[in-house]
């Protein structure tokens, strides 16, 4: 399996400058999952809120392999697709561009330009999944890499096995809302007495509408049954939600989540309408 790679820069404040230190990692370097890893499925996203930009890592531009990049000035608005890679043992414990230790289950990314730390939704373009990392560090620099996402957080987006992923990142804007996350929806299967409730499992939410179309086009295809789109408006945005159902049973919604689990969809949740 090929691996990603990260070559970080970590940027200090000196005199009234900017420049990389000692820990700018030179080279392709090979990087791995842990040993033994622990079970990240439930690792929760990061919670937007409102900070201070870092002391470290946000110089108006710098230089890495003779290539110079600007630092944004905002991240408002920010939203670009493009590659995600991961990054995970060979960083763990060491200083991140923004003076925090990297930590590899905790669900934080790398990113050339956006101010640290800024907030992120990002869905892996492939399956639908999506989680929120706080951008903490400087890079990737190899290659057309768009973002480098901690170990968790690829995990979150089926991204490990294959070493990189098509993503969409998008900014959230943490002056207008505590977190970008849709309000939690119950999660409970009704019991006999609520058989006139409908199920639905839901696969996917997204920011797009038309990445929501083309989950629900590929799962139709697949013949999973009836997919509809919600949408929901909320303080964090809009968000279109893809939902397999109506579903008749507990019998039905235990086949219908191990049919998605087949496709690669294993986050799927069920919800009561």
């Amino acid at each position: 399996m090929r691996k990603s790679v990260r070559l970080a820069a970590t940027l200090l404040v000196i005199s009234s400058g900017f420049v990389a230190c000692s820990a700018l990692k030179t080279g392709v370097q090979s990087d791995d999952a842990p040993a033994n890893p622990r079970d990240v499925s439930n690792v929760p996203d990061a919670v937007p809120r409102a900070e201070p930009l870092s002391r470290y890592g946000n110089p108006e531009s710098y230089k890495v392999y003779g290539k110079t990049y600007y630092t944004l000035p905002s991240s408002k608005g920010y939203t670009a697709r493009g590659t995600a890679s991961w990054y995970g043992t060979k960083f763990h414990g060491k200083r991140t561009s923004s003076g925090e230790p990297y930590d590899l289950y905790a669900m934080t990314a790398a990113h050339k330009t956006l101010p640290l730390p800024t907030y992120v939704e990002v869905t892996n373009l492939k399956n639908g999944r999506s989680v929120i990392v706080k951008v903490n560090d400087r890079g990737p620099f190899h290659g057309d890499r768009l973002i480098d996402l901690s170990y968790s957080a690829a995990a979150k987006l089926d991204i490990l096995q294959y070493g990189t992923g098509q993503v969409e990142i998008r900014a959230i804007d943490t002056q207008q809302v505590a977190t970008a996350a849709p309000p939690a929806e119950s999660v409970a299967v009704p019991d006999a007495t609520q058989a006139n409730e409908a199920l639905y499992l839901q696969v996917g939410a997204f920011s797009s509408r038309g990445n929501a179309q083309r989950m629900q086009a590929d799962l139709q295809s697949q013949n999973i049954g009836a997919v509809r789109i919600v949408e929901t408006s909320t303080a964090a945005g809009t968000f279109f939600k893809v939902q397999v159902g109506p579903l008749a049973s507990h019998t039905e919604v235990n086949r219908v989540t191990q049919d998605l689990k087949t496709l690669g969809i294993n986050n799927s949740h069920s919800i009561v309408r």
